[in-house]
């Protein structure tokens, strides 16, 4: 069957909700206002069924690294696709290109995080984390070692177990999440949480909530703590400065494992290759996907440091996935890594456009409707307020004023994420610096047309 992009859109809108279910979507609301229809993309711009072009500011799903239209990752997939489209990697086999991206990752990632477990998604690399944490402690003679703690408004994924791990809790009122041993403690998120402590304060007391949670639970019971370096899906949270060398502490002091969730972090987004080295920690564990592959490929992984790939090397480890380093994933994602190395992407991050990206970003702190601006590298977000000088929440329900804002983003031809009443970007790393200023002047221009319609409609109120 032949993919036909020249239907009109209302036709393809109705075939769409005819046989299509969209991810964290209610069916019935979207076929009543129609899904938006991409039809093409290059560098950091999206084209739609009626032709109109639109600045994607969110890179996909955190993932287009590299920027849409790169030849040599389609060129790679189709020499990959000709020499050996697919073969698994149980049973004693392996291939080339398995071999030579688990050594290229092995390359990058900081410390002695030197082997790969390779998965087709961040959830599924989370949920191998999840047993593979587990079968180290009973390879340890420390079976009583189940528990992950984890934080609230986290994201890890949407499967059972890794949207267990997560701590979006209405992910957890569906489909009988969490699944037992998993415990969940506050975020750091200083703008809502914050009170009246300072940000330092407020970070140190909740890396503090890590370790009371251990001593609750039990040291002796407790196998890790997983986190985001950056929460990104939960709204691009930010820690203090204090927090994450207060949990470096107390996961060293009570020698349970330090998972990083990199699936957004990773591969150049906060001006490092990783989110942890951004933020000066040494995980034992990283999950990676997104950026791995700039999205051209679905795959992930878990990368696990010496001592792990040891002890569970000593044992059978009676998990996988048919897809687990699918060569053409792999070989797309090689040429994605030397792309980033090559053409100087996250030093360009570092140096250039991300410094270029957070100053104008931040300037939108100066919007009526805007508390603050948080941005690292080339992730940001801004907290929606109705009354900055408090840090109020709007009385409406949460996430009122959050999609009236991203729906004003879509009407000026800018994508922006609401979380909440977080407004999220994520560009391409590739973005120019004229982009930077389209996309800035785009979010203005939403923000004062948002700003206008929760005035008309009496929604400039605060929780009382």
């Amino acid at each position: 069957m032949q993919i036909t992009n020249h239907m009109p859109t209302s036709e393809l809108q109705a075939l769409d909700a005819a046989h299509h279910m969209h991810p964290f979507t209610t069916a019935s609301e979207l076929a009543q206002k129609g899904a938006r229809v991409i039809t093409q993309a290059q560098g950091c711009w999206l084209t739609d069924s009626d032709g109109t072009q639109i600045l994607d500011a969110m890179a996909g799903l955190w993932c287009v690294n590299i920027g849409y239209g790169r030849e040599e990752l389609a060129e790679a997939a189709a020499r990959q696709m000709r020499e050996l489209p697919y073969y698994n990697t149980f049973f004693q086999t392996t291939h080339v290109p398995a071999i030579a991206l688990a050594q290229r990752i092995a390359e990058l990632a900081p410390g002695n995080l030197n082997t790969v477990f390779f998965a087709s998604s961040g959830s599924e690399a989370n949920d191998t984390n999840l047993r593979l944490i587990r079968t180290y402690w009973e390879a340890k003679g420390q079976p009583d070692r189940q528990v992950i703690i984890s934080r609230w408004n986290a994201y890890h994924g949407s499967s059972v177990g890794s949207g267990s791990l997560g701590g979006m809790k209405g992910m957890h009122a569906q489909g009988g999440m969490p699944i037992p041993g998993i415990h969940h403690i506050d975020q750091p998120n200083w703008w809502a949480e914050g009170g009246d402590m300072t940000p330092k304060d407020f970070g140190h007391a909740r890396a503090l909530a890590l370790e009371q949670a251990i001593l609750a639970i039990g040291p002796d019971k407790v196998a890790a703590f997983i986190a985001e370096p950056i929460q990104g899906a939960g709204g691009v949270i930010v820690p203090p400065d204090s927090y994450w060398p207060e949990i470096q502490r107390i996961v060293d002091k009570y020698g349970i494992l330090l998972v990083a969730d990199e699936v957004i972090c990773g591969f150049g987004r906060t001006g490092n290759w990783f989110g942890s080295q951004t933020m000066a920690i040494r995980p034992d564990i990283m999950t990676i996907a997104k950026g791995l592959s700039s999205g051209y490929q679905p795959i992930g992984g878990s990368v696990i440091n010496d001592e792990i790939a040891s002890v569970i090397g000593k044992v059978e480890f009676n998990h996988g996935y048919t897809y687990s380093g699918h060569p053409v994933a792999c070989a797309v994602a090689l040429e994605n890594l030397r792309i980033l190395d090559e053409e100087g992407i996250v030093e360009k991050v570092r140096n250039d456009i991300g410094p270029y990206l957070q100053k104008q970003f931040r300037a939108l702190s100066d919007h009526p409707l805007v508390g603050e601006a948080q941005i690292v590298g080339m992730m940001g977000s801004i907290a929606l307020t109705p009354d900055k000088s408090t840090r109020a929440s709007f009385a409406a329900e949460p996430g009122t004023a959050g999609y009236i804002t991203r729906e004003r983003c879509f009407a000026n031809n800018v994508i922006m994420r609401h979380v909440y009443d977080r407004m999220i970007i994520s560009p391409p790393l590739i973005i120019s610096h004229d982009e930077v200023d389209t996309l800035i002047s785009r979010a203005r221009l939403a923000l004062d047309e948002a700003h206008e319609e929760l005035d008309a409609k009496g929604l400039l109120t605060k929780v009382s």
